[in-house]
């Protein structure tokens, strides 16, 4: 009932992100038709403009697009008609190339969604310095009314973009999106129970541990595709060093942060009333020895919800510039891989008093960890 209210809106790279089967079937608007024949004209999957086309394919221009997202995203105000645009572009060149007009859809009370495709700085390997974005989230949680998602799995991505259109479409609420999807290929889970309103506020139990009997307990992090990072280290966790680990997963670093910060000015401004406790204070109390969150974004945006994490913190990010090469070498280089998480937490827990350091330093060989290799975010 919806659908034709929907704007598809791609600058560029439309086979990229696997959206050729859209040509076809909505057809690319163009208000004068095809005049010439594609080159892929007697491909399943051909170029097709038509007047009446649902899709805006701007080419190489991430300020038209831009423009075009805002275009539609006020269209319920300039034109009486709610559409929904869809704007999906490379990640990286999102707000560090149109941020001033990011600002100007903020200003307008733009609603849609901003689409950050092939995101983090490891998943979209072979790219390098241009294309790598771990910035992307940091850059847009300035803009007040931006609501920022980083999800891992499909029903995550269905359960935000549902919410989204009820905020912004049946609410009327001034907000607009942010999602920032990879292209990494692997399982989509089944939704767990009772997780949509953790998804919806940035963090959900996926996983718990059913070692019952280990000594120490730790709780892992992951968000994006560095959540299949996550998955292994739990199992290597517990099958080599009896270190039982619990799974979150973190939908929004942005919005944690958001409603901590929001829950420290009431309680500037109420002292004595009952104190409000953040979301993420919440949710950890006396549920491990250690945290460690692994992101494929710079590590600014974990350590922003630390100082509410009732516990021993480690951080594990992408700071630095982006790289030409393969995920599994991306991933020793910016020590986010299975093993540097696995390393992180027997760290934290040593520095607890938890575990002992000959454990430690055999670990450090097991693992194959060089303390002097070369640090990623200034080479």
């Amino acid at each position: 009932e919806i659908g034709k209210y929907i704007v598809p809106i791609i600058p560029d790279e439309a086979r990229t992100f696997g959206m050729e089967a859209l040509f076809r079937q909505c057809g690319i608007y163009s208000h004068v038709g095809q005049l010439y024949e594609p080159v892929d004209s007697d491909s399943l999957l051909y170029y097709k403009e038509i007047k009446d086309g649902q899709i805006l394919e701007e080419g190489i221009n991430e300020a038209g697009s831009i423009s075009s997202f805002v275009a539609a995203g006020t269209a319920y105000s300039t034109q009486g008609i709610n559409t929904i645009p869809f704007y999906i572009y490379y990640s990286m060149f999102g707000p560090q190339r149109v941020g001033d007009l990011i600002w100007l859809a903020a200003d307008s009370r733009c609603r849609g969604f901003l689409v950050g495709g092939t995101s983090g700085r490891t998943t979209l390997n072979g790219e390098g310095l241009q294309h790598q974005d771990g910035h992307s989230h940091l850059l847009l949680s300035s803009v007040p009314n931006i609501v920022c998602y980083d999800p891992s799995f499909a029903f995550e991505l269905a359960v935000i973009i549902r919410e989204g259109i009820y905020r912004m479409y049946e609410k009327q609420e001034n907000i607009f999106y942010y999602l920032s999807v990879g292209n990494e290929n692997y399982a989509m889970p089944p939704m767990p129970t009772n997780v949509k309103e953790g998804i919806l506020k940035g963090m959900y139990p996926f996983q718990t541990s059913e070692k019952k009997n280990a000594p120490v307990k730790a709780v892992l992090f992951g968000s994006g595709a560095i959540i299949n990072q996550v998955i292994k280290a739990q199992k290597m966790l517990e099958e080599h060093y009896n270190v039982a680990a619990d799974i979150w997963s973190v939908t929004s670093y942005v919005e944690l942060r958001r409603n901590g910060l929001e829950c420290e000015r009431w309680n500037m401004l109420n002292p004595t009333k009952e104190k409000r406790i953040p979301f993420v204070t919440k949710c950890l109390k006396d549920k491990g020895d250690v945290f460690v969150f692994a992101s494929d974004n710079m590590k600014t945006l974990p350590d922003g919800i630390a100082k509410w994490v009732p516990g021993t913190t480690a951080t594990l990010g992408t700071d630095g510039f982006g790289r030409s090469e393969s995920r599994k070498a991306l991933r020793d280089f910016f020590e986010v891989d299975d093993r540097h998480i696995v390393f992180a937490t027997l760290g934290a827990l040593h520095k607890e008093g938890k575990i002992k350091s000959a454990a430690v330093e055999k670990a450090a060989k097991d693992l194959n960890i060089n303390p002097n290799k070369l640090n990623p975010m200034v080479s």
